[in-house]
């Protein structure tokens, strides 16, 4: 699987688990994850289902993503070993797009009343 699908195949949960309850998070998962990755999904899938469901969405995900947090790094490291980042990745774009209208501005704004 490549990185792209990997990426979207991880943006794909997280948008289920923000948008739907936990059994139409288990419909979105794809069957062709790596190891790592597989073992992180299947962790916060199971910690989501876990929570209470008095709690606030937000809260139960907070909750789920922290106890998942080993699988995390795990999944994250072995995406950096795998090698180098693509630099034409959808969420890059979007991260150097926010830079240039955003941040950039504001630091000179910023800097303009340092002076």
């Amino acid at each position: 699987m490549s990185r792209r699908s990997s990426f979207a195949a991880g943006m794909a949960l997280l948008a289920a688990l923000a948008g739907a309850e936990p059994a139409a998070a288990l419909a979105t998962e794809p069957a062709d994850l790596p190891g790592p990755e597989r073992a992180w999904h299947i962790c916060v899938r199971e910690a989501f289902d876990q929570q209470l469901t008095d709690r606030s969405r937000p809260g139960r995900e907070r909750s789920a993503l922290d106890l998942c947090k080993p699988q995390e790094d795990a999944y994250v490291a072995a995406l950096m070993a795998a090698g180098p980042i693509d630099a034409n990745r959808p969420a890059l774009a979007w991260a150097r797009t926010w830079m240039a209208y955003v941040v950039d501005p504001l630091r000179d704004w910023i800097a303009s009343l340092h002076r």
